[in-house]
């Protein structure tokens, strides 16, 4: 791959025009949360969390948060081994409460997430230390792993999920994909392996350079390219991570 390379401060400086200055752009960027912060999560909200972006992937996000207090109290707030426990029968009737929204395989993920969450504890004590000692410069890794050990966590649901959490990841959004294209850094599918492995390669360069966070980095990317010149806000959407 011939990668058009920019250097970390081209892409700065062409984010900071487009957003208003050093000061505009940098309130508009967020640091992972710490290794020792993210050990300390509850289990429960690593699984709470890949349950919302699982029901968010292809749906209004709003609608989803809006509907969020219901599946805590459905699932019990998510604690692992009740929903461990949980027989078929019930899995299916709280599929169906209107309360929430109302998709059978994406509620039987649930279960097939704890049961992921449940066979990392008995290996590594608690998911929260296995989420957060995770090596970044290999964070691919962490998004595969997610897709093959666990239900409906490939695509960016999984990356989703994790920059959620705190945990330090870039993002593919549409604008972040649109600049690795254009600079040549991949030409096929952001899905495949070899393409994941170039993407992180170029997002370990730059973090080299520039001392930034995986984060900031792929929100700067963001920022610095595609339809998103207008003033953004603290919130991040999909399209423009």
């Amino acid at each position: 791959m011939n990668v058009q390379a920019e250097s970390y401060q081209t892409i700065y400086e062409r984010a900071c025009e487009r957003k208003g200055g050093e000061q505009a752009l940098e309130g508009l960027l967020s640091k992972p949360l710490s290794h020792k912060v993210l050990a300390q999560l509850g289990d429960d909200r690593y699984l709470a969390e890949f349950t919302r972006k699982m029901f968010q992937s292809g749906f209004v996000w709003r609608v989803v948060d809006n509907k969020w207090p219901a599946f805590e109290e459905l699932f019990w707030h998510f604690d692992i081994e009740k929903l461990l426990m949980m027989p078929d029968e019930m899995l299916e009737r709280k599929a169906a409460d209107p309360r929430i929204i109302r998709h059978l395989k994406k509620v039987w993920s649930i279960r097939d997430n704890a049961i992921m969450i449940s066979d990392v504890q008995r290996e590594h004590g608690r998911f929260s230390t296995f989420i957060a000692d995770w090596p970044t410069d290999n964070i691919i890794g962490l998004w595969q792993y997610l897709k093959k050990h666990g239900s409906r966590l490939g695509g960016n649901t999984g990356s989703y999920a994790l920059r959620a959490l705190g945990k330090d990841t870039f993002l593919l959004s549409r604008d972040v994909e649109g600049y690795l294209r254009a600079h040549k850094v991949i030409d096929g599918s952001t899905s495949t392996k070899r393409s994941q492995q170039q993407i992180q390669a170029f997002f370990n360069r730059l973090q080299e350079k520039s001392g930034r966070s995986l984060s900031e980095l792929s929100r700067l990317v963001a920022l610095s390219t595609g339809d998103n010149h207008i003033q953004a806000t603290q919130t991040e959407e999909p399209a423009h991570a």
